[in-house]
Protein backbone atom coordinates (compact mmCIF):
# COMPACT_ATOMS: atom_id res chain seq x y z
CA UNK A 1 0.00 0.00 0.00
CA UNK A 2 2.87 2.39 0.79
CA UNK A 3 4.42 1.71 -2.62
CA UNK A 4 1.13 2.43 -4.37
CA UNK A 5 0.79 5.65 -2.39
CA UNK A 6 4.30 6.75 -3.38
CA UNK A 7 3.48 6.20 -7.05
CA UNK A 8 0.21 8.13 -6.87
CA UNK A 9 1.92 11.03 -5.07
CA UNK A 10 4.93 11.17 -7.40
CA UNK A 11 5.51 12.67 -10.86
CA UNK A 12 5.08 9.32 -12.61
CA UNK A 13 1.30 9.42 -12.32
CA UNK A 14 1.26 12.88 -13.98
CA UNK A 15 3.21 11.43 -16.90
CA UNK A 16 0.55 8.75 -17.31
CA UNK A 17 -2.13 11.43 -17.69
CA UNK A 18 0.03 13.43 -20.12
CA UNK A 19 0.93 10.45 -22.31
CA UNK A 20 -2.41 10.28 -24.23
CA UNK A 21 -1.75 13.83 -25.53
CA UNK A 22 1.50 12.81 -27.26
CA UNK A 23 -0.20 11.80 -30.59
CA UNK A 24 -2.01 15.17 -30.68
CA UNK A 25 1.28 17.06 -30.28
CA UNK A 26 2.91 14.97 -33.01
CA UNK A 27 -0.04 15.61 -35.33
CA UNK A 28 0.18 19.39 -34.81
CA UNK A 29 3.94 19.32 -35.53
CA UNK A 30 3.26 17.33 -38.73
CA UNK A 31 0.73 19.98 -39.82
CA UNK A 32 3.43 22.63 -39.31
CA UNK A 33 5.84 20.73 -41.58
CA UNK A 34 6.01 17.02 -42.56
CA UNK A 35 9.79 16.86 -42.02
CA UNK A 36 9.50 18.16 -38.46
CA UNK A 37 6.59 15.78 -37.89
CA UNK A 38 8.68 12.86 -39.09
CA UNK A 39 11.55 13.78 -36.77
CA UNK A 40 9.14 14.12 -33.84
CA UNK A 41 7.47 10.79 -34.60
CA UNK A 42 10.83 9.05 -34.96
CA UNK A 43 11.99 10.54 -31.65
CA UNK A 44 8.84 9.39 -29.86
CA UNK A 45 9.29 5.88 -31.29
CA UNK A 46 12.93 5.82 -30.11
CA UNK A 47 11.95 6.87 -26.58
CA UNK A 48 9.07 4.35 -26.54
CA UNK A 49 11.50 1.60 -27.57
CA UNK A 50 13.83 2.77 -24.79
CA UNK A 51 10.92 2.48 -22.36
CA UNK A 52 10.27 -1.11 -23.41
CA UNK A 53 13.95 -1.89 -23.00
CA UNK A 54 13.84 -0.30 -19.53
CA UNK A 55 10.98 -2.63 -18.60
CA UNK A 56 12.94 -5.66 -19.80
CA UNK A 57 16.22 -4.56 -18.21
CA UNK A 58 14.86 -3.72 -14.75
CA UNK A 59 12.07 -6.26 -14.22
CA UNK A 60 14.16 -9.04 -12.70
CA UNK A 61 16.29 -6.62 -10.70
CA UNK A 62 13.16 -5.04 -9.26
CA UNK A 63 11.70 -8.39 -8.28
CA UNK A 64 14.99 -9.46 -6.71
CA UNK A 65 15.28 -6.19 -4.76
CA UNK A 66 11.73 -6.41 -3.48
CA UNK A 67 12.15 -10.06 -2.50
CA UNK A 68 15.35 -9.26 -0.60
CA UNK A 69 13.71 -6.34 1.20
CA UNK A 70 10.75 -8.49 2.24
CA UNK A 71 13.07 -11.26 3.44
CA UNK A 72 14.97 -8.78 5.63
CA UNK A 73 11.71 -7.47 7.07
CA UNK A 74 10.42 -10.98 7.76
CA UNK A 75 13.67 -11.86 9.51
CA UNK A 76 13.43 -8.72 11.68
CA UNK A 77 9.81 -9.51 12.60
CA UNK A 78 10.73 -13.10 13.46
CA UNK A 79 13.59 -11.98 15.71
CA UNK A 80 11.36 -9.45 17.47
CA UNK A 81 8.72 -12.10 18.15
CA UNK A 82 11.36 -14.43 19.60
CA UNK A 83 13.45 -11.77 21.33
CA UNK A 84 13.24 -13.43 24.75
CA UNK A 85 14.49 -16.79 23.45
CA UNK A 86 17.21 -15.12 21.41
CA UNK A 87 18.57 -13.18 24.38
CA UNK A 88 18.14 -16.02 26.88
CA UNK A 89 20.13 -18.51 24.80
CA UNK A 90 22.90 -16.12 23.80
CA UNK A 91 21.83 -15.95 20.16
CA UNK A 92 21.86 -12.15 19.89
CA UNK A 93 25.12 -11.80 17.95
CA UNK A 94 24.26 -14.59 15.51
CA UNK A 95 20.71 -13.30 15.10
CA UNK A 96 21.83 -9.75 14.36
CA UNK A 97 24.49 -11.08 11.99
CA UNK A 98 21.91 -13.08 10.03
CA UNK A 99 19.61 -10.03 9.86
CA UNK A 100 22.50 -7.88 8.61
CA UNK A 101 23.22 -10.42 5.90
CA UNK A 102 19.64 -10.10 4.68
CA UNK A 103 19.90 -6.29 4.88
CA UNK A 104 23.17 -6.31 2.92
CA UNK A 105 21.58 -8.44 0.22
CA UNK A 106 18.64 -6.03 0.09
CA UNK A 107 20.97 -3.02 -0.15
CA UNK A 108 23.03 -4.61 -2.93
CA UNK A 109 19.89 -5.44 -4.90
CA UNK A 110 18.51 -1.92 -4.43
CA UNK A 111 21.83 -0.36 -5.42
CA UNK A 112 22.03 -2.50 -8.55
CA UNK A 113 18.46 -1.60 -9.50
CA UNK A 114 18.92 2.11 -8.78
CA UNK A 115 22.12 2.25 -10.83
CA UNK A 116 20.49 0.56 -13.80
CA UNK A 117 17.39 2.76 -13.58
CA UNK A 118 19.52 5.92 -13.23
CA UNK A 119 21.58 5.05 -16.32
CA UNK A 120 18.49 4.39 -18.41
CA UNK A 121 16.88 7.59 -17.14
CA UNK A 122 19.98 9.59 -18.08
CA UNK A 123 19.97 8.04 -21.57
CA UNK A 124 16.30 9.00 -21.94
CA UNK A 125 17.00 12.63 -20.95
CA UNK A 126 19.97 12.82 -23.29
CA UNK A 127 17.94 11.32 -26.14
CA UNK A 128 15.16 13.84 -25.65
CA UNK A 129 17.59 16.76 -25.63
CA UNK A 130 19.36 15.47 -28.74
CA UNK A 131 16.03 15.13 -30.52
CA UNK A 132 15.13 18.71 -29.62
CA UNK A 133 18.49 19.91 -30.90
CA UNK A 134 17.98 17.91 -34.08
CA UNK A 135 14.50 19.34 -34.56
CA UNK A 136 15.81 22.87 -33.95
CA UNK A 137 18.61 22.33 -36.48
CA UNK A 138 16.24 21.06 -39.17
CA UNK A 139 13.85 23.88 -38.34
CA UNK A 140 16.63 26.41 -38.84
CA UNK A 141 17.50 24.73 -42.16
CA UNK A 142 13.86 25.03 -43.25
CA UNK A 143 13.80 28.70 -42.25
CA UNK A 144 16.96 29.39 -44.28
CA UNK A 145 15.36 27.64 -47.25
CA UNK A 146 12.20 29.67 -46.73
CA UNK A 147 10.13 26.49 -46.26
CA UNK A 148 9.07 27.47 -42.75
CA UNK A 149 8.87 30.57 -40.61
CA UNK A 150 10.94 31.15 -37.44
CA UNK A 151 7.73 30.93 -35.42
CA UNK A 152 7.03 27.43 -36.76
CA UNK A 153 10.60 26.39 -35.91
CA UNK A 154 10.29 27.59 -32.29
CA UNK A 155 6.73 26.25 -31.84
CA UNK A 156 7.65 22.83 -33.23
CA UNK A 157 10.65 22.60 -30.89
CA UNK A 158 8.55 23.53 -27.85
CA UNK A 159 5.80 21.06 -28.79
CA UNK A 160 8.35 18.32 -29.39
CA UNK A 161 9.77 18.81 -25.89
CA UNK A 162 6.24 18.79 -24.48
CA UNK A 163 5.41 15.61 -26.39
CA UNK A 164 8.53 13.73 -25.32
CA UNK A 165 8.54 14.84 -21.68
CA UNK A 166 5.89 12.28 -20.49
CA UNK A 167 7.83 9.46 -22.14
CA UNK A 168 11.02 10.59 -20.42
CA UNK A 169 9.25 10.82 -17.04
CA UNK A 170 7.82 7.35 -17.50
CA UNK A 171 11.27 5.93 -18.17
CA UNK A 172 12.77 7.77 -15.18
CA UNK A 173 9.99 6.53 -12.92
CA UNK A 174 9.87 3.02 -14.34
CA UNK A 175 11.34 1.53 -11.16
CA UNK A 176 8.53 2.97 -9.03
CA UNK A 177 5.93 1.81 -11.53
CA UNK A 178 7.25 -1.76 -11.57
CA UNK A 179 7.34 -1.82 -7.76
CA UNK A 180 3.78 -0.48 -7.62
CA UNK A 181 2.62 -3.05 -10.14
CA UNK A 182 4.18 -5.87 -8.10
CA UNK A 183 2.63 -4.42 -4.93
CA UNK A 184 -0.79 -4.39 -6.59
CA UNK A 185 -0.39 -8.02 -7.62
CA UNK A 186 0.52 -8.97 -4.05
CA UNK A 187 -2.53 -7.14 -2.76
CA UNK A 188 -4.73 -8.99 -5.24
CA UNK A 189 -3.17 -12.34 -4.32
CA UNK A 190 -3.26 -11.84 -0.55
CA UNK A 191 -6.45 -9.86 0.01
CA UNK A 192 -9.65 -11.52 1.08
CA UNK A 193 -12.32 -11.51 -1.57
CA UNK A 194 -15.36 -9.51 -0.58
CA UNK A 195 -18.27 -11.85 -0.18
CA UNK A 196 -21.72 -10.98 -1.34
CA UNK A 197 -24.19 -10.16 1.45
CA UNK A 198 -25.72 -13.37 2.78
CA UNK A 199 -29.05 -14.07 4.36
CA UNK A 200 -28.54 -13.89 8.11
CA UNK A 201 -28.77 -17.29 9.79
CA UNK A 202 -30.08 -17.69 13.34
CA UNK A 203 -27.52 -17.73 16.12
CA UNK A 204 -25.87 -21.18 16.16
CA UNK A 205 -26.46 -23.65 18.95
CA UNK A 206 -23.08 -25.34 18.49
CA UNK A 207 -23.61 -28.63 16.63
CA UNK A 208 -20.51 -29.40 14.50
CA UNK A 209 -20.36 -31.97 11.70
CA UNK A 210 -17.17 -32.80 9.80
CA UNK A 211 -17.69 -34.80 6.61
CA UNK A 212 -14.78 -36.43 4.73
CA UNK A 213 -12.50 -33.46 5.39
CA UNK A 214 -9.23 -33.26 3.44
CA UNK A 215 -6.61 -30.52 3.42
CA UNK A 216 -3.12 -29.94 1.99
CA UNK A 217 -0.96 -26.82 2.08
CA UNK A 218 -0.43 -26.99 -1.70
CA UNK A 219 -1.61 -29.23 -4.57
CA UNK A 220 1.85 -30.79 -4.89
CA UNK A 221 2.18 -31.44 -1.14
CA UNK A 222 0.95 -34.57 0.67
CA UNK A 223 -2.39 -34.04 2.43
CA UNK A 224 -2.22 -33.01 6.06
CA UNK A 225 -5.77 -34.22 6.76
CA UNK A 226 -7.48 -37.10 4.98
CA UNK A 227 -11.10 -38.22 5.26
CA UNK A 228 -11.76 -36.79 8.73
CA UNK A 229 -15.30 -37.43 10.01
CA UNK A 230 -16.58 -36.08 13.32
CA UNK A 231 -19.83 -35.08 14.95
CA UNK A 232 -19.95 -32.91 18.06
CA UNK A 233 -23.40 -32.27 19.49
CA UNK A 234 -24.44 -28.92 20.92
CA UNK A 235 -23.28 -28.63 24.52
CA UNK A 236 -20.81 -31.52 24.18
CA UNK A 237 -17.07 -31.30 24.85
CA UNK A 238 -14.46 -33.00 22.66
CA UNK A 239 -10.75 -33.44 23.25
CA UNK A 240 -8.41 -33.87 20.28
CA UNK A 241 -5.08 -35.57 20.92
CA UNK A 242 -2.27 -36.87 18.79
CA UNK A 243 1.45 -36.64 18.14
CA UNK A 244 3.11 -33.49 16.87
CA UNK A 245 2.45 -32.57 13.21
CA UNK A 246 -0.62 -34.82 13.10
CA UNK A 247 -2.83 -31.92 11.94
CA UNK A 248 -4.58 -30.93 15.18
CA UNK A 249 -4.15 -27.16 14.86
CA UNK A 250 -4.98 -27.29 11.15
CA UNK A 251 -8.19 -29.17 11.96
CA UNK A 252 -9.17 -26.45 14.44
CA UNK A 253 -8.58 -23.75 11.82
CA UNK A 254 -10.79 -25.62 9.37
CA UNK A 255 -13.50 -26.00 12.01
CA UNK A 256 -13.43 -22.23 12.51
CA UNK A 257 -13.52 -21.49 8.79
CA UNK A 258 -10.08 -19.85 8.87
CA UNK A 259 -8.93 -22.12 6.04
CA UNK A 260 -10.75 -23.76 3.17
CA UNK A 261 -10.56 -27.53 2.79
CA UNK A 262 -9.78 -29.08 -0.60
CA UNK A 263 -12.41 -31.75 0.04
CA UNK A 264 -15.20 -32.37 2.48
CA UNK A 265 -17.33 -29.97 4.48
CA UNK A 266 -17.50 -28.48 7.96
CA UNK A 267 -21.08 -27.74 9.06
CA UNK A 268 -22.22 -25.65 11.98
CA UNK A 269 -25.87 -26.32 12.86
CA UNK A 270 -26.23 -27.99 9.46
CA UNK A 271 -24.92 -25.01 7.41
CA UNK A 272 -21.55 -25.04 5.64
CA UNK A 273 -19.13 -22.96 7.73
CA UNK A 274 -18.18 -21.04 4.56
CA UNK A 275 -21.80 -19.89 4.14
CA UNK A 276 -21.93 -18.09 7.48
CA UNK A 277 -21.42 -14.35 7.63
CA UNK A 278 -17.99 -13.86 9.19
CA UNK A 279 -19.03 -11.13 11.63
CA UNK A 280 -22.09 -12.91 13.00
CA UNK A 281 -20.17 -16.20 13.16
CA UNK A 282 -17.32 -14.56 15.05
CA UNK A 283 -19.68 -13.34 17.76
CA UNK A 284 -20.84 -16.92 18.36
CA UNK A 285 -17.31 -18.37 18.55
CA UNK A 286 -14.64 -18.18 21.22
CA UNK A 287 -11.11 -19.08 20.13
CA UNK A 288 -7.94 -19.43 22.16
CA UNK A 289 -5.01 -20.09 19.77
CA UNK A 290 -1.87 -21.95 20.68
CA UNK A 291 0.25 -18.81 20.34
CA UNK A 292 -1.63 -16.18 22.32
CA UNK A 293 -1.49 -12.66 20.87
CA UNK A 294 -2.92 -9.71 22.77
CA UNK A 295 -3.17 -6.16 21.46
CA UNK A 296 -1.71 -2.96 22.77
CA UNK A 297 -4.24 -1.25 25.05
CA UNK A 298 -6.05 -2.08 28.26
CA UNK A 299 -7.14 -5.44 29.56
CA UNK A 300 -10.78 -4.41 29.21
CA UNK A 301 -10.31 -3.51 25.54
CA UNK A 302 -8.64 -6.85 24.85
CA UNK A 303 -11.36 -8.86 26.55
CA UNK A 304 -14.01 -6.88 24.64
CA UNK A 305 -12.36 -7.90 21.35
CA UNK A 306 -11.27 -4.29 20.59
CA UNK A 307 -14.87 -3.09 20.70
CA UNK A 308 -16.19 -0.47 23.11
CA UNK A 309 -16.07 -2.45 26.36
CA UNK A 310 -19.38 -3.41 27.95
CA UNK A 311 -18.34 -3.44 31.64
CA UNK A 312 -20.86 -6.08 32.68
CA UNK A 313 -19.97 -8.40 29.76
CA UNK A 314 -16.22 -7.91 30.31
CA UNK A 315 -16.42 -8.74 34.02
CA UNK A 316 -18.76 -11.68 33.34
CA UNK A 317 -16.28 -13.15 30.82
CA UNK A 318 -13.36 -12.60 33.20
CA UNK A 319 -15.19 -14.30 36.05
CA UNK A 320 -16.15 -17.20 33.82
CA UNK A 321 -12.47 -17.55 32.83
CA UNK A 322 -11.51 -17.41 36.55
CA UNK A 323 -9.39 -14.33 35.74
CA UNK A 324 -11.35 -11.64 37.63
CA UNK A 325 -9.28 -11.82 40.83
CA UNK A 326 -6.06 -11.93 38.84
CA UNK A 327 -7.02 -8.75 36.94
CA UNK A 328 -8.04 -6.89 40.11
CA UNK A 329 -4.54 -7.45 41.52
CA UNK A 330 -2.96 -5.54 38.61
CA UNK A 331 -2.13 -1.83 39.14
CA UNK A 332 -5.18 -0.41 37.35
CA UNK A 333 -7.39 -3.49 37.19
CA UNK A 334 -9.27 -3.73 33.91
CA UNK A 335 -7.77 -0.38 32.80
CA UNK A 336 -4.20 -1.68 33.06
CA UNK A 337 -2.16 -1.01 29.94
CA UNK A 338 -0.54 -4.29 28.89
CA UNK A 339 1.92 -3.00 26.27
CA UNK A 340 2.35 -4.11 22.68
CA UNK A 341 1.44 -7.77 22.37
CA UNK A 342 0.82 -7.97 26.14
CA UNK A 343 4.55 -7.69 26.85
CA UNK A 344 3.91 -6.39 30.38
CA UNK A 345 2.13 -9.59 31.39
CA UNK A 346 3.44 -13.07 32.09
CA UNK A 347 2.65 -15.95 29.76
CA UNK A 348 0.07 -17.37 32.16
CA UNK A 349 -1.62 -13.99 32.58
CA UNK A 350 -1.82 -13.52 28.82
CA UNK A 351 -3.37 -16.96 28.41
CA UNK A 352 -6.04 -16.40 31.06
CA UNK A 353 -6.96 -12.98 29.66
CA UNK A 354 -7.11 -14.49 26.17
CA UNK A 355 -9.49 -17.13 27.56
CA UNK A 356 -11.68 -14.35 28.95
CA UNK A 357 -11.63 -12.73 25.50
CA UNK A 358 -12.72 -16.02 23.96
CA UNK A 359 -15.64 -16.16 26.41
CA UNK A 360 -16.74 -12.56 25.83
CA UNK A 361 -20.25 -12.29 24.44
CA UNK A 362 -21.34 -15.76 25.63
CA UNK A 363 -20.26 -17.76 22.55
CA UNK A 364 -21.92 -21.07 21.72
CA UNK A 365 -18.77 -22.71 20.35
CA UNK A 366 -15.49 -22.57 22.26
CA UNK A 367 -12.28 -23.80 20.60
CA UNK A 368 -9.12 -24.05 22.72
CA UNK A 369 -5.70 -24.96 21.31
CA UNK A 370 -3.36 -26.03 24.13
CA UNK A 371 -5.09 -23.70 26.63
CA UNK A 372 -2.86 -24.71 29.54
CA UNK A 373 0.48 -24.53 27.75
CA UNK A 374 1.66 -21.58 29.88
CA UNK A 375 -0.35 -22.18 33.04
CA UNK A 376 0.93 -23.15 36.47
CA UNK A 377 -1.01 -25.31 38.91
CA UNK A 378 -3.21 -22.40 39.95
CA UNK A 379 -3.92 -21.58 36.31
CA UNK A 380 -4.71 -25.24 35.58
CA UNK A 381 -7.20 -25.31 38.43
CA UNK A 382 -8.78 -22.08 37.18
CA UNK A 383 -9.06 -23.50 33.66
CA UNK A 384 -10.68 -26.70 34.93
CA UNK A 385 -13.20 -24.66 36.95
CA UNK A 386 -13.93 -22.49 33.91
CA UNK A 387 -14.57 -25.53 31.70
CA UNK A 388 -16.88 -27.04 34.32
CA UNK A 389 -18.91 -23.82 34.46
CA UNK A 390 -18.96 -23.52 30.66
CA UNK A 391 -20.27 -27.07 30.35
CA UNK A 392 -23.25 -26.28 32.59
CA UNK A 393 -24.20 -23.49 30.17
CA UNK A 394 -24.50 -25.87 27.21
CA UNK A 395 -21.54 -24.45 25.28
CA UNK A 396 -19.89 -26.75 22.73
CA UNK A 397 -16.21 -27.08 23.63
CA UNK A 398 -13.34 -28.43 21.52
CA UNK A 399 -9.94 -28.70 23.17
CA UNK A 400 -6.53 -29.71 21.83
CA UNK A 401 -4.28 -30.76 24.69
CA UNK A 402 -1.76 -33.39 25.78
CA UNK A 403 -2.54 -33.19 29.49
CA UNK A 404 -4.64 -36.06 30.84
CA UNK A 405 -6.04 -34.01 33.72
CA UNK A 406 -7.78 -31.64 31.33
CA UNK A 407 -8.80 -34.24 28.75
CA UNK A 408 -10.37 -36.45 31.42
CA UNK A 409 -12.97 -33.76 32.13
CA UNK A 410 -14.26 -33.80 28.54
CA UNK A 411 -17.08 -35.95 27.17
CA UNK A 412 -15.29 -37.58 24.23
CA UNK A 413 -11.80 -37.91 22.80
CA UNK A 414 -10.58 -38.14 19.21
CA UNK A 415 -7.06 -39.37 18.46
CA UNK A 416 -5.53 -37.87 15.33
CA UNK A 417 -2.54 -39.52 13.66
CA UNK A 418 -1.13 -38.94 10.18
CA UNK A 419 -4.10 -36.76 9.29
CA UNK A 420 -6.72 -39.38 10.15
CA UNK A 421 -9.01 -40.06 13.09
CA UNK A 422 -7.80 -43.45 14.25
CA UNK A 423 -9.72 -43.67 17.52
CA UNK A 424 -12.82 -41.91 18.77
CA UNK A 425 -15.04 -42.46 21.76
CA UNK A 426 -16.01 -41.49 25.33
CA UNK A 427 -13.15 -40.19 27.45
CA UNK A 428 -13.78 -42.82 30.13
CA UNK A 429 -12.98 -45.57 27.60
CA UNK A 430 -10.39 -43.73 25.54
CA UNK A 431 -8.15 -42.18 28.16
CA UNK A 432 -6.09 -45.29 28.87
CA UNK A 433 -5.38 -45.78 25.17
CA UNK A 434 -4.58 -42.15 24.44
CA UNK A 435 -1.48 -42.14 26.65
CA UNK A 436 0.59 -44.19 24.23
CA UNK A 437 -1.41 -43.18 21.13
CA UNK A 438 -2.91 -46.40 19.74
CA UNK A 439 -1.37 -48.07 16.71
CA UNK A 440 -2.59 -47.53 13.18
CA UNK A 441 -4.92 -50.56 13.22
CA UNK A 442 -6.86 -49.31 16.26
CA UNK A 443 -10.57 -49.52 15.78
CA UNK A 444 -13.18 -46.92 16.70
CA UNK A 445 -14.45 -47.20 20.24
CA UNK A 446 -18.19 -46.88 20.67
CA UNK A 447 -20.18 -46.25 23.79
Amino acid sequence: VAQLRRLLAGPGIVALFDAPWVPLYLLIITFMHPLLGGIATLGAAVLFALGLFTEYATRRRTERAMGATQAAQRRADMLMRNAESVIAMGMTTAAVRSWRQHCDESHRAQEDLSARAARLGAIARMARQLLQVLALAFGAWLVIGREASPGIMIAATILLGRALQPVELLISGWKAMIEARAAWRRLEAGSLRTRQPRLALPAPKGRLEVEHLGYAFAPNKPPLLRGVNLTVFAGESLGIMGPSASGKTTLLRLLLGLRTAQSGTVRLDGADIARWDRESLGRAIGYLPQDVELFGGTIGENIARLQTPDPEAVIRAAKLAQAHELILQLPDGYDTEIGEGGCLLSGGQRQRIALARALYGDPRLLVLDEPNANLDDEGDAALAAALAEIKTRGVTVIVVSHRRGLIAKLDRIAVLRNGKIEAFGPSSLMLGRVVAFPPADARQVTA
